[in-house]
């Protein structure tokens, strides 16, 4: 996609992305953390904020995680609008707050995603699953429910999609799950870049197996373009010529070109300007650091500024300024 295709992308991206979070006592504070920290971080790096969010539960309240946080939460919708739904694992299997298989449907029904994490995902797969289908949950969840129920399968992928509803593992796969969900909404490189501020080093794909087999999957899909990446990444002030990276890869320009295209839908050269872009305004809404001074720690040596406009419509300038304002 091109620079002016991506600008008219952000234009018309008026509306916000919704998410519905449902929790209950008892719920996993990990789990909350890996939906609202990856969103949060990818509105900070964006233009302007793409995704919102709504904590739920059954009847509204205060609820307690099993660490002891308070979330306040509003009512579940009778006419849900979100486009995605998350629900929260919990710490007691049996809590009765996870049965929300009907509750789901009104979601379904509206055209959004569900995601089930962990006891949630264990309590649907009992209740409504159906042993022919694909689906996953944690494995300490797997362990349980067979003792529980002889008939009970699920696999060890990280999340499983089927049709609407999503199964998932996850404590800290979440934020691999929540990763590859924004990546629907935002560029390659703006997703990477809300990972590098996590610390979050490989982004792993549904299909990874869970840590405990042992299996170590790749961060896109592919290991050369994950080398690619980690070029990229590690030479922004000094960027390399595209020639240069197949060199050092091995591999030739029409390779580099058809990985980028498969697995992140975009060009070697595009991927890495806008990876440069990302790291710029991140300095910007976050340093002192002069405009011209940060287009030189991100290989910009003249026309940083028109560059930044036609990415985003407005002058560096004009959104440090705007983000100042609304901190204060």
């Amino acid at each position: 996609m091109t620079l002016e295709a991506r600008h008219i992308q952000f234009e018309n991206a008026t509306t916000l992305c919704h998410f519905d979070i449902l929790v209950a006592d008892d719920f996993v504070l990990t789990e909350l953390a890996g939906v609202v920290d990856v969103l949060m971080i990818a509105n900070r790096v964006s233009v302007r904020p793409i995704f919102e969010w709504t904590y739920r539960s059954l009847a509204g309240g205060y609820m307690r995680s099993r660490t002891g946080a308070l979330v306040e939460t509003k009512p579940l919708p009778e006419r849900p609008e979100a486009d995605y739904l998350f629900v929260l694992g919990n710490s007691n299997p049996d809590n009765p707050a996870l049965s929300v298989g009907n509750r789901l449907r009104r979601y379904i029904h509206r055209d959004a995603q569900v995601f089930l994490l962990a006891e949630a995902a264990s309590r649907y797969i009992a209740e409504f699953g159906d042993k022919h289908a694909s689906v996953t949950t944690h494995w300490e969840n797997s362990a349980l429910q067979r003792e529980r129920h002889i008939s009970f399968q699920a696999g060890t992928a990280l999340a499983v999609q089927d049709g609407s509803v999503v199964t998932c593992a996850g404590m800290e796969a979440t934020v691999d799950i929540t990763l590859a969900l924004i990546g629907k909404h935002v560029s390659a490189a703006i997703r990477n870049t809300v990972a590098d501020i996590m610390l979050h080093e490989r982004i792993r794909d549904f299909s990874t197996q869970q840590p405990f087999s042992g299996t170590r999957g790749t961060r896109t899909g592919d290991g050369e373009l994950d080398e690619c990446i980690d070029l990229m990444s590690a030479n922004i002030e000094d960027p390399l010529p595209i020639n240069e990276i197949v060199g050092l890869l091995g591999i030739s320009n029409r390779s580099l070109e058809r990985k980028f295209r498969t697995y992140l839908d975009t060009t070697p050269n595009t991927y890495y300007r806008e990876l440069r872009l990302a790291k710029a305004n991140n300095l910007l809404m976050n340093t002192t650091l002069s405009v011209r001074e940060i287009g030189l720690a991100c290989g910009f040596g003249s026309g940083f500024s028109g560059l930044y406009k036609t990415f985003f419509g407005i002058t560096p300038l004009v959104m440090r300024k705007q983000r100042r304002m609304s901190r204060a």
